[in-house]
């Protein structure tokens, strides 16, 4: 029990510091695909740095891919404005959203960045929500915060209480 209520408060900060910073600059470092990242950064404290490095990765690529894709096959469409059935708009958007998701799919597979979350990041860029490049560059910035957060948090833990991360029963 200990364990559950530990992971939904730790990710909840995690989230809370890109909350603050969203925040305080009116930008959205907040967004869907970063709640499971803080999630499984919660959850699983034991990793090796290429978990960490995956999930910066794999962001970093759902959002190029997104990018590319709504740029080159979506762009002037939003998601925020549903086009009427059979539109030509609503076509862009969905062959955006495609492409996106198969550039994202093997790109995290070639580089060994396989982050499921970043596939969610895709979306939201490919869909035309976050689709300028300063939006995509607050979305990598977003999961940098997020990973320097908590590796601040478990490096200070370890300084404190002498191990890496808390120990629950049955580990």
């Amino acid at each position: 029990m200990r364990q559950h209520v530990e992971t939904g408060l730790y990710a909840g900060f995690l989230f809370a510091v890109l909350g603050f910073v969203a925040w305080m600059s009116g930008e959205p470092f907040i967004f869907p695909s970063l709640g499971p990242s803080a999630f499984m950064l919660a959850f699983e404290r034991r990793r090796d740095r290429r978990q960490v490095y995956r999930i910066v990765g794999g962001h970093l690529i759902g959002g190029v891919a997104g990018f590319v894709a709504f740029h080159l096959l979506g762009d002037g469409a939003a998601i925020t404005a549903l086009p009427p059935a059979r539109s030509a708009e609503e076509f862009h958007l969905v062959a955006s959203a495609v492409v996106s998701i198969v550039l994202t799919s093997w790109a995290m597979i070639a580089t060994d960045m396989i982050h499921a979350p970043a596939c969610a990041t895709t979306l939201i860029v490919s869909l035309g929500l976050l689709s300028t490049s300063t939006q995509v560059v607050i979305i990598v910035v977003s999961i940098v915060l997020l990973v320097a957060s908590d590796t601040a948090v478990l490096f200070l833990f370890k300084r404190v209480v002498g191990r890496p991360h808390p120990i629950y029963s049955g580990e």
